[in-house]
């Protein structure tokens, strides 16, 4: 479990873990004979378009060559099973790359491109020295749904009776007042959560729910904002 430094409204802080919950299956999947399923990786192809234009000379070539063979099969790879995979960057000829510079893409709410900048390689700043810190920007929940889309979510979890104490705190004071609380990084509590090392940048929002002795924080992360489009001119 990773571990985040959080405050809450009062600027007491405490170490804590968290952990993403991934929802229950319901349903399992069986054979006929009621043996469970498996999911079984197998290498389809090692060929692309590109590199058998270039053998062929062109898409006729290739299609002749699908027809009179098979040269997009590689007999010694084709259907061999894969167990653990790796991700890698290819040069245009196929090559693997051992240099990528990462550029992000910052798009205008209709969807044409605004600029192009190097994707930042900041720190991780939810376990540094200074909190996370509660801005004090509440969002009714109906309206936090309309405006936000909440790509990741993760689940607030005590490491000690002290910590319990404090994140049920947190979650019962979120809850009586049914919103969701703006949190992030800086002394107001506005900058973003920067969960890995050049990972990209969040905004948080916490959420809370109680029911006796038993709590649930949640922090939400978004990194999209939903805006209306502006008004074509008559």
């Amino acid at each position: 479990m990773r571990g985040i430094h959080i405050a809450n409204e009062r600027k007491r802080d405490a170490e804590v873990g968290f952990e993403s919950q991934p929802p229950r299956r319901t349903v399992s999947m069986v054979m006929p004979d009621g043996e469970a399923a498996t999911t079984v990786k197998y290498v389809k192809t090692t060929a692309d378009i590109d590199r058998l234009t270039a053998d062929y000379g062109d898409l006729g070539g290739v299609a002749q060559a699908l027809v009179d063979g098979d040269p997009e099969v590689d007999l010694e790879l084709v259907g061999r099973p894969i167990k653990a995979t790796h991700k890698i960057y290819l040069t245009p000829d196929g090559q693997p790359a051992y240099r990528v510079t990462m550029t992000q893409i910052v798009y205008n709410p209709d969807g044409t491109e605004r600029e192009r900048r190097d994707l930042s390689k900041a720190e991780s700043n939810i376990n540094a020295e200074a909190a996370i810190n509660w801005s004090g920007r509440k969002f009714p929940k109906a309206d936090a749904v309309r405006r936000f889309v909440f790509t990741r979510s993760y689940q607030l979890r005590h490491t000690s009776g002290l910590s319990y104490d404090f994140l049920y705190d947190m979650a019962k004071t979120l809850q009586d007042e049914d919103v969701l609380m703006f949190v992030g990084s800086g002394a107001k509590g506005q900058g973003p959560l920067i969960l890995t090392t050049g990972g990209e940048p969040y905004r948080g929002f916490l959420e809370g729910r109680v029911a006796g002795d038993r709590y649930c924080l949640t922090l939400h992360l978004t990194n999209i904002e939903l805006k209306s489009l502006p008004k074509s001119e008559a």
